[in-house]
């Protein structure tokens, strides 16, 4: 037989087995909050594998807005649009990337399988490698301009500006560009500013990127190499956290540690507190465990790979730290179990309607460890004081057709110079962008 119908075969196997006996005991709402219910863990031979196969958008289909607002298509026909970062001129840059190629390493089964079901959802595309830049000149909320802004770049991600530089993060590195108000295109060389944990293995690969409050540092999100410590701790070095870069000499130091999948990065407006958007470990049932957002501390540690939710020991993982875990803590808001959170930003627009200000809008990139599925939406959390100050709220949602198959996956949020809530769809291939609906 073939070998790629061996394969086939075997990924059916798996993907059956994995899908059978274990499902939720607890309903998605209550693993969200700041006091999500945690049961016992139900880890399995098999880990239950529930991906949602890519399909796209049908010609002239839709997300579906919450109650008072509408969605458009903002710019279409991307290459795996991923990240939205907003220029002060309104011009919108898309990173288009996938995860980089891999390096060296032996055959290993469970990689394998996983990077079959990762294509089955839509992640299976060759990195464009490119930042393209989005202009809506005339202001009727599509981008008649978009053409690539930078290219040659390795898995890109993160984007911030600071005055006249433009840092963006690869998979392996922050580098900056020069950059001109008004510019379309930079050509310019890149310039190294600080290395980032990369391959061989680069587990999670995105690396998100934003300036501090006076602009003379950079904090970078680095997510693990593995699930929970499986590959060896010494393959974690500066990983697992936010790190903290210093623009004028590019040292680095951990900011904030035992984060499993860190992504976007927001300033909360009232309290200014850093926060971010976290994944959690898989594969301890379709209830374990919740994702969240929190406010990251200055030398914090959140439990990872030895705890979750503060105290919770992962029984899987060897040798054990109780003294790390003694001091864990304990994140601020749950965002659903397996529900691959990854965008983050507080809306400070005044295009949407009040009870959106200062509220947390977080991008749901959609589960593969849970039945039934859990995410693949844009949910948005009122914020009073600084703080989360209620119950989450559907943004949008649709990108799950009545067959279960993903019509779009929504990733990066931004919220655009007029006001409206721009969403990256990396299955779907689209920028969406969300306003008041019309009177």
């Amino acid at each position: 037989m073939m070998r790629s119908q061996k394969a086939l075969l075997l990924t059916a196997s798996i993907v059956a087995l994995a899908g059978c006996g274990e499902t939720a005991t607890v309903p998605v709402e209550q693993g969200y909050g700041p006091k999500p219910v945690l049961p016992e863990p139900n880890k399995t031979l098999i880990p239950t594998v529930n991906i949602a196969p890519a399909k796209g958008w049908p010609e002239g289909s839709k997300p579906t807005a919450a109650a008072g607002l509408s969605v458009a298509s903002y710019a279409t026909g991307l290459d795996h649009p991923r990240w939205l970062h907003v220029l002060p001129t309104g011009d919108v840059l898309v990173a288009e990337s996938n995860a980089p190629p891999k390096e060296g390493g032996g055959f290993d089964i469970k990689g394998w399988v996983m990077e079959l079901v990762m294509k089955r959802a839509g992640a299976g595309v060759p990195s464009a490698n490119r930042i393209s830049i989005l202009r809506d000149a005339d202001g009727d909320g599509v981008a008649e301009l978009r053409q690539p802004f930078l290219e040659g770049l390795f898995s890109p991600f993160g984007m911030a500006l600071i005055g006249d530089q433009l840092y963006v993060a690869n998979a392996d590195a922050v580098v900056k560009f020069p950059y001109k108000t008004g510019d379309t295109k930079i050509a310019a060389a890149a310039v190294k500013v600080a290395d980032l944990p990369g391959g061989p293995i680069n587990h999670h690969w995105t690396k998100d990127i934003i300036a501090g409050r006076d602009g003379s540092k950079l904090y970078a999100t680095v997510g693990s190499n593995s699930n929970v410590g499986e590959n060896g701790m010494e393959a974690e070095t500066d990983r697992a956290s936010v790190l903290e870069i210093d623009l004028a000499t590019g040292n680095k130091r951990v900011f904030a540690s035992g984060l499993r999948n860190p992504n976007g990065l927001s300033w909360q407006p009232e309290s200014g507190a850093l926060w971010v958007a976290v994944n959690e470990r898989d594969e301890i049932g379709s209830d374990l465990v919740p994702d969240y957002m929190t406010s990251v501390k200055d030398g914090g540690f959140y439990g990872w790979p030895y705890s979750y939710y503060g105290q919770h020991v992962d029984a899987r993982v060897g040798p054990q730290r109780p003294d790390l875990v003694a001091k864990a803590i304990v994140p601020d808001y749950a965002l659903g179990p397996h529900t691959a959170s990854l965008g983050l930003t507080f809306y400070q627009g005044s295009l949407l309607p009040p009870e959106y200000h200062g509220g947390a809008i977080i991008g749901q990139h959609g589960s593969w460890n849970r039945n039934p599925p859990s995410g693949y939406k844009v949910v948005f959390v009122p914020f009073q004081n600084g703080m989360p100050a209620g119950p989450p709220k559907d943004l949008l949602t649709g990108f799950l057709n009545a067959s279960g198959e993903a019509l779009g996956r929504p990733v990066g949020v931004a919220v655009d110079k007029a006001g409206a809530v721009l969403v990256a769809d990396d299955v779907g291939n689209v920028v969406w962008r969300i306003t008041p609906a019309p009177k």
